[in-house]
């Protein structure tokens, strides 16, 4: 086994999900092949998006593409995927991070595998850039982010690049530390707004209550993308988790189980116009397929437990 860059293009004629599948050519198909059952890195060109290293996911295994000669697809292990905290660029000081792009010297070179879709990534790259993009110590920055008394200083990308030691596989398997960064990558991208309220609620120490939901659930094979997420306040998580709430075929409309959520409820959490806010930049927009999953196995399905949060 081998680990691999995977170049990633939003716009490209190759049909990528990062967090499902990956679209490639014949050209690369010995390459995928023999990193299959290891670790790749999802990086986005400067001119396509300007995201470098952007995320880490585990390629499960790969099938030719249906219906298209010549094309593949590696399908990426459910619950592997995961967005850096961090976007991470190809070059720090000048210098690229994989050593394969690098002369002598350690200055980048040009063409040749420069150009290439899917490049060999060496280990001891594989675990710096990782842990560029995904601290080791995440978990508790995100515990004393709002804690003045015990934040800690923040850290330049290159002094944080020294301090790991923690395998890295063992981060990216261990299901609190993916919980935090999910979280994290979500409420950001939602700019700390719960999706279906529109409110932007802090406690007094200035701590977000909005909470990010996964769409289709872990358990369930769901993603840590963000295209798995909704930041949603505590309640509507509630509601959300428990099949009261979903959104509509078009994405963007709020569906209520209205024989068990009381219409003064409904007025007093969702706005009039029952439209789902939405993540500025469509890359993180909720993904159609993970909406769909959510309405056909949970909405207006689940036997609540106990009492509702409203009384």
């Amino acid at each position: 086994m081998v680990k691999l860059v995977l170049m990633h293009k939003a716009d490209s004629i190759y049909e990528d999900d990062p967090d499902v599948v990956y679209d490639f050519p014949r050209a690369y198909l010995k390459a995928v092949e023999a990193a299959i059952g290891d670790w790749i890195v999802y990086y986005e060109p400067v001119k396509a998006g300007r995201r470098g290293y952007f995320a880490v996911a585990k390629i499960e295994r790969v099938i030719p593409k249906p219906g298209v000669e010549g094309r593949y697809l590696a399908l990426i292990a459910s619950g592997t995927f995961l967005p850096f905290d961090t976007n991470v660029p190809r070059l720090i000081d000048g210098r690229p991070l994989e050593s394969l792009l690098a002369d002598a010297d350690g200055r980048p070179i040009t063409g040749g595998v420069t150009q290439s879709a899917v490049r060999r990534l060496p280990d001891t790259d594989f675990n710096r850039i990782v842990n560029l993009g995904l601290p080791q110590d995440l978990e508790d920055i995100e515990a004393t982010r709002y804690d003045p008394k015990h934040g800690t200083p923040p850290r330049d990308i290159e002094e944080a690049a020294a301090i790991f030691v923690r395998p890295v596989v063992e981060r990216l398997t261990r299901r609190k530390y993916r919980e935090v960064a999910f979280s994290r990558r979500v409420r950001e991208a939602y700019d700390y707004r719960c999706a279906m309220s529109g409110l932007r609620l802090r406690n007094g120490g200035g701590r977000p209550e909005v909470q990010a939901a996964h769409i289709r659930p872990v358990e369930h094979d769901g993603s840590d993308s963000v295209r798995n997420g909704l930041a949603l306040s505590g309640t509507l998580h509630w509601m959300f988790d428990r099949g009261l709430i979903s959104v509509a075929e078009d994405s963007e409309s709020i569906l209520v189980s209205h024989n068990k959520v009381p219409g003064d409820v409904i007025a007093r959490l969702l706005p009039a116009d029952g439209r789902l806010l939405k993540p500025v930049n469509p890359q993180h927009h909720p993904h159609p397929a993970n909406l769909r999953w959510h309405r056909e196995n949970v909405f207006g399905q689940v036997v609540l437990d106990g009492p509702s949060p409203w009384g």
